[in-house]
């Protein structure tokens, strides 16, 4: 079988990802594979794709490897995947998987929008290998790789496949025209509108019209095309104790000081290749400026979206995961898919409301699980991510549960009492009382007016 290696790390040879398919390739010399460093040379790609597709057709299977950058696959494979749509290269009926490297943190997005765009071009997608960092190095990581490719190979011949996606098609719609008058500013706030918004994108510039006439406040646009960007994340760490970034298009300062100082943050685009145009990723991997701080915590967002949305369920939970694990307050998303304006008054209502109120609610799924695989990775590598690990201490972030020691030892108490039969016995039944006690005087002190 002729297997293609898309090497997306912009690492190259010295990605950790792509040694597992070394690996492989080493097991199986009765295989022919062929590795191409597409991260490496997206730039050199843009300028002449014949050679990359030329190599799409020969391939039997396409083996798509990457470390997963901010919930999704790096800006540099978004970009691929950009340049193989627009070539228009026939891929029907060739096999697809995956191999990602990461710590597990929303692996799952990443996944599924490789999959999701490779049953766009017809593919047979496989379900991919996610390997933690580390896996390589040790035994059962190395057992876990074989069988991978093992599974890999029979599926090719036998399925299954992963199913394509069911979306409906996407209505024609008409462009969107600013239709609403300007509002009051009546609070005293700053919102930041980051879009990648093209200048023939009329509906999405209409939208975003609308909303800062909406919008009780003051509010500026910062469209990421006209940053310049000298390359999307390189993965080297070279900011994990500095904060500063090795290019030197001055994105890191104008972070800080253009975008994170705003008191709301708004994030508008149009939805293609299950994501947004790859620009908006590139702004994404490059905020890895900041490592795994959550510096905007407390800030509402909201999102305005022109596309079909209610049919893009990862992206969905892209949206929600990032606001979750950033602590941001998420206010509203807009979209074009029913009445488009009602859904543009009620985004920037709720969004004012949030920042005049300051509200916050406690995490979710998304956000607690992603914050505990942060918390512990930071811990580990705090020799080197020393500016995550201050920020993690001063806010309390390593909240270890073997830190609970009282709260152990109550349970521990807890639990030899109930061992007793005789307290068994007396305690059955009044435990659920028990437990509510705390909560109903909670309560009786809000009715008391103490709250």
């Amino acid at each position: 079988m002729k297997i293609l290696v898309l090497n997306a790390s912009p690492k190259g040879k010295n990605s950790a990802t792509v040694h597992t398919a070394l690996y492989l390739q080493a097991l199986h010399p009765e295989h022919t594979f062929t590795v191409l460093p597409v991260g490496q040379r997206i730039r050199t790609i843009e300028g002449d794709f014949a050679p990359v597709r030329a190599e799409l057709e020969k391939a039997d299977l396409i083996l798509f490897a990457y470390p997963v950058y901010t919930f999704i696959a790096p800006y540099q494979l978004h970009r691929l995947i950009e340049l193989i749509k627009e070539d228009g290269v026939d891929l029907t009926g060739k096999f697809a998987s995956q191999i990602t490297t990461s710590k597990h943190f929303y692996d799952v997005t990443a996944h599924r929008y490789v999959e999701e765009n490779c049953c766009d071009m017809g593919m047979k997608v496989i379900r991919g290998l996610s390997a933690d960092m580390e896996d390589l190095l040790s035994e059962e990581g190395r057992r876990q790789a074989r069988d991978f490719f093992d599974q890999l190979l029979f599926s090719c011949e036998h399925g299954p496949f992963v199913p394509p996606p069911v979306y409906a098609p996407a209505r024609n719609r008409e462009t969107y025209r600013p239709v609403v008058p300007a509002a009051e500013k009546r609070l005293d706030k700053d919102v930041v509108i980051v879009t990648n918004c093209a200048p023939e994108d009329e509906s999405l510039a209409g939208m975003i019209e609308d909303f800062r006439a909406a919008l009780p406040c003051r509010s500026r646009v910062v469209n990421l095309r006209q940053f310049p960007f000298d390359g999307g994340c390189l993965g080297c760490f070279g900011c994990a104790i500095t904060g500063k970034c090795v290019y030197k298009d001055g994105f890191d300062e104008f972070l800080r000081t253009r975008i994170q100082t705003a008191d709301g943050f708004v994030y508008a685009f149009s939805i293609s290749d299950h994501y947004t145009h790859s620009s908006f990723k590139c702004f994404d991997d490059r905020q890895f400026c900041n490592g795994h701080r959550t510096v905007t915590h407390g800030t509402p967002i909201a999102y305005l979206i022109r596309g079909d949305y209610q049919h893009e369920p990862n992206l969905r939970m892209i949206v929600e995961g990032r606001a979750e694990v950033g602590g941001n307050y998420l206010a509203a998303v807009a979209t074009d898919e029913a009445d488009t304006t009602a859904a543009i008054l009620s985004a920037a209502e709720n969004l004012a409301f949030a920042m005049e109120k300051h509200l916050t609610r406690p995490a979710n799924f998304y956000g607690v699980g992603g914050m505990k695989i942060f918390r512990d990775l930071i811990y580990v590598m705090q020799g080197l991510m020393k500016a995550d690990h201050k920020f993690y201490k001063a806010h309390g972030i390593y909240d270890f549960p073997q830190k609970q020691k009282k709260r152990i030892w109550q349970m521990r108490l807890v639990g030899a009492l109930l061992a007793v039969p005789s307290i068994q016995k007396k305690a059955k039944g009044q435990m659920t009382a028990a437990m509510v006690a705390p909560y109903e005087t909670v309560v009786e002190q809000a009715r008391d007016g103490k709250e």
